[in-house]
């Protein structure tokens, strides 16, 4: 078994390694080896605070987050609101004064997320919650009571719908690895797709409290570990099951197995100590998904004995195709779809050639609308929703078709939408202008909410922001054989847009004699002041729904149109565009909100005094 799984592991290293890994950050398995992770210097620093003789000893929030959320509880559940404030107001000032004598980059006066980062780690978030609700209950004590119970259920929560299921999750994995050369990262939401992850949560959630009540007996703890020891497993298989069902059957198939069980663990034993002598770092590497690929061979083999033995309820494991491969026959039929597809000959006339193919390959251009463009769209259509279901159809990917429980099929929304469409050049155009409108109506709006007054954001006068249009195009163009991929998506959206930033101020002040445009200094993660982590995050986020949301919708709303009339907006709009553009550069778009950059100032003097002071 120890040899099966290590000749699984080695073909699906990546994703056993991250399953194991993520479970160990979840908390809901490997915990220990993450112990390397908190090995940090704590340097102490004593304050008095103007209440006679409280004196706290704690470490600098910066340097050990989170620290302060206990003792800020603490004071204010045991003198009051106001000394649970003094003390997180100290905390942040430490944070934001290390970060002043510190690196730049690291700037924690401006910004949601350098807010977000202060709130945090003082335990300021700590105070204002007991002062909301003690405002309303008309005591603290109540208040903190209240927050400690609200704490107590958004736990119990991630508890009883994360940690506590992850490890289903984590067999599932693993045991569709057995048979097959591919496990797909989509695996992931499995319980998902056929909408039973609650049920799973359930079952986990039963056998953790009859293991509890065992644990109160002598010998409980050790025989009740090994007889529940399947339930994951099962679960994993067949998450449709009760609780009673999955925890009765993994007792009556641990039945006489028990004590083989810990000793097949109990051969992990140097491994573990390994694992410990490196602070959990092998552990991470090796040791976590070895063990359980050699634990899922052990299931494997209970399951099969089960079944042979027609063992009470072993029927309820009813994924065959888990364990074997269908044959092709089988294959051919439940995908006949895929299949005829992909028996499909080329057809080098209905694939576009020469300079158009590479402009729809590379930057999913389509310069023209025929027939043949709209040819060529319809077939990469259909190879986009199709392409998740070859590997399934050619026997290397855990046929989802074969389960018994149907997953739920894409919704004809997510299809209509089809993100991996190409767009023209009015198309484009039109984006451009669009997102523009939208860019300087969303920093408009942020704008009068913030300082309750209109400016006219931008360095024209049009109500369009360039940068916003022009982000959107490039990563629609230059991102094109990444939209399959929405991770590779994000990061590579972040740099597109980051590199635009930042180029673009750089240009703009250098046009300008010297004129900033805008300023992230003090930002949590600038730099230079050019580009800042808070406005690439949103970037992110912003660029991922244009791209998969946004521009097909805006696509779909142009199809409408005639292309007669898409041309002649576009040059109506560009000329306006151009002629603001030009008379911008002579007399740009200054003033009060716009080009002014006064909190950077005043930081700048901030550290400069602070710097004197000390």
């Amino acid at each position: 078994m120890k040899r099966q799984g290590k000749r699984s592991l080695k073909q699906h290293y990546l994703i056993f390694a991250a399953a194991c890994l993520i479970a160990a950050f979840l908390g809901a398995e490997f915990r220990s080896s993450l112990d390397f992770a908190s090995l940090q210097v704590t340097p102490q620093f004593a304050w008095v605070s103007e209440d006679p003789g409280f004196t706290v000893n704690v470490a600098p929030a910066s340097l050990l987050p989170g620290i302060s959320w206990d003792d800020v509880l603490m004071q204010i559940a045991e003198k009051d609101t106001q000394a649970g404030k003094e003390l997180a107001d100290r905390l942040k000032q430490d944070a934001i004064e290390q970060a002043e004598h510190g690196n730049p980059v690291f700037g924690r006066t401006r910004g949601v997320l350098s807010n977000i980062v202060n709130q945090v780690t003082s335990g300021s978030i700590i105070v204002t919650a007991v002062a909301a609700i003690g405002s309303i209950t008309g005591s603290d004590s109540l208040g903190v009571l209240i927050l400690i119970i609200l704490g107590m259920t958004v736990y119990f929560l991630y508890w009883f719908l994360i940690r506590n299921v992850f490890p289903v999750v984590v067999r599932r994995i693993f045991l569709e690895g057995l048979s097959y050369d591919q496990v797909t990262p989509q695996r992931f939401v499995f319980l998902l797709r056929v909408k039973k992850w609650l049920k799973a949560s359930w079952i986990m959630l039963v056998m953790s409290v009859y293991y509890a009540l065992w644990s109160l007996t002598i010998a409980g703890a050790f025989i009740k570990r090994y007889s529940y020891f399947l339930v994951p497993y099962i679960a994993a298989e067949n998450p449709d099951m009760t609780a009673r069902e999955a925890i009765t059957l993994s007792r009556r198939m641990m039945k006489g197995h028990k004590w083989e069980c810990f000793l097949f663990d109990l051969s992990f034993l140097g491994w573990s100590i390994l694992g410990f002598l490196t602070l959990g770092i092998f552990n991470i590497i090796f040791t976590n998904p070895y063990r359980t690929a050699s634990f899922t061979q052990y299931y494997a083999q209970l399951r099969a004995l089960a079944r042979s033995s027609h063992i009470p309820g072993a029927d309820l494991l009813y994924d065959r195709y888990l364990y074997e491969h269908p044959d092709d026959l089988l294959l051919r039929e439940k995908y006949a779809d895929v299949y005829a597809v992909t028996q499909q000959p080329p057809d080098p006339d209905g694939d576009l050639t020469g300079w158009r193919g590479f402009l729809a390959r590379n930057l999913g251009l389509l310069l023209f609308t025929r027939a043949e463009e709209r040819e060529y769209e319809r077939r990469q259509s259909e190879h986009v929703r199709i392409h998740a279901l070859i590997d399934d159809m050619q026997g290397l990917a855990y046929p989802v078709r074969f389960y018994p429980i149907p997953e739920e099929d894409r919704r004809k929304l997510v299809q209509s939408l089809n993100y991996m469409r190409h767009y023209t050049i009015s198309s484009l155009v039109l984006i451009f202008f669009s997102l523009a409108v939208f860019g300087w109506i969303w920093e408009v709006s942020l704008h009068l909410i913030t300082d309750g007054e209109f400016v006219n954001r931008g360095a024209l006068y049009g109500p369009w922001l360039p940068i916003y249009g022009t982000g959107s195009v490039l990563i629609l163009t230059l991102l094109t054989r990444l939209r399959s991929r929405p991770v590779l998506e994000f990061a590579a959206i972040i740099v597109v847009c980051g590199f635009l930033e930042y180029m673009t101020s750089v240009v703009m002040e250098h046009l300008s004699g010297g004129m900033k445009w805008w300023d992230y200094t003090g930002y949590f993660l600038n730099l230079n002041g050019r580009i800042c982590a808070e406005g690439l995050l949103v970037f992110g986020v912003g660029g991922l729904a244009i791209v998969y949301v946004v521009a097909p919708i805006i696509d779909n709303i142009l199809l409408e149109i005639s292309k007669k009339q898409q041309r002649i907006v576009c040059v109506i709009l560009a000329v306006i565009f151009l002629s603001d553009f030009t008379y911008s550069q002579f007399h740009p778009n200054t003033g009060k909100g716009i080009t002014d950059y006064t909190a950077s100032a005043e930081y700048s003097q901030q550290t400069k005094k602070t710097g004197e002071l000390s």
